[in-house]
Order: C-alpha cells, then structure tokens, then sequence
C-alpha cells in the first residue's frame, strides 16, 4: 500500500512538472511575446525564469524523493530533471543574462556567447521535458 501511494505521489509530481513545463511553453511565452513589446516581453520573461526554474527544480526533486525506493530509474530520471532546473536557475541564466546585457551593450562576442547559451538552455529544457514526460508514461501507463 505504502509503494502505491508513493507512485502516485510521484505521477502527481511528475505531471505538475510536465504540466508546467508546457504551459509555459506553449502558452505563457507565446503569449507575452504576442502581447508586449519586446523589450517589455525580455524583462518580463526574465524576472520570471527563475520562479519558472524553480517550480521545476522544486517539482522534480519532490517526484523524486517519492519514487526512489519503489521506482528507482523514474527517481534518478526527476533528479535530473530537478537538478538540471536548479542548475539552470543558478548558474546558467544569471550567465546568459550577463551576455545578453552586454550583447545589447554593443558587445559582439557577448552576443555570439548569448547565442550558444541560450540554445544551450533550450536543449536542456527540451531534455527535461522528455524526461519528464517518459516518467508520465511509465507511470501512468
């Protein structure tokens, strides 16, 4: 009994993270990019990375804490998707916020640095979210 509560604890975990990642995705950035000037969209967007990476971050490790004794592989997969959140939110968004800044500044190698990084979060987002995703699966399945 025990072991299904923690599964379903974790699936809960899991989902939220899942669901959250999407919405953002498909929803709030397209959105803030419709409706605001640019420039108002880039401050926005970036006061709200952080909270973004956190809920993660958060999330992630919450699903997998409830899985690691009862689902192992679905726990080491969310603490990846948990750590790789807070390490994006620590030390690669404060760096390609640096590079945007000074990008923007005239800088042309900030930019070319700006450019990498950012795809660099992006496909680490992607990979999160397939993650995240695939522990859906298998436990929900």
């Amino acid at each position: 009994m025990g072991s299904l509560i923690a599964i379903k604890i974790g699936l809960l975990a899991s989902a939220l993270v899942m669901g959250s990642m999407a919405f953002f995705s498909a929803v709030v950035a397209p959105l803030v990019f419709a409706r605001l000037e640019a420039a108002m969209a880039g401050q926005f967007l970036r006061a709200l990375f952080p909270w973004y990476h956190g809920v993660v971050g958060i999330g992630g490790l919450a699903a997998a804490a409830a899985l690691a004794w009862v689902r192992p592989v679905e726990a080491i997969v969310m603490a990846a998707v948990g750590i790789a959140a807070l390490a994006l939110r620590q030390w690669l968004l404060p760096a390609t916020q640096r590079h945007r800044d000074a990008a923007a500044a005239g800088n042309k190698q900030a930019q070319a640095r700006f450019e990498r990084l950012h795809r660099l979060s992006v496909g680490i987002n992607a990979l999160q979210f397939l993650g995240a995703v695939a522990v859906v699966a298998r436990l929900g399945g």
